[in-house]
């Protein structure tokens, strides 16, 4: 079972798995699939 993500924007809640895109980078990129609000740049504990 995936970890549940809240979109800091329309509030939905959404796993993980769906929202989240890691790059090879190491850069995180959140998108909710509902109001299509975008975080790119997230940091991690890796970069």
């Amino acid at each position: 079972m995936d970890p549940i993500v809240v979109c800091p924007k329309c509030k939905i809640e959404k796993p993980l798995t769906n929202l989240l895109t890691a790059q090879s980078n190491q850069n995180v990129i959140f998108e909710c699939e509902h109001c299509h609000f975008i975080k790119r740049n997230i940091t991690t504990k890796k970069g």
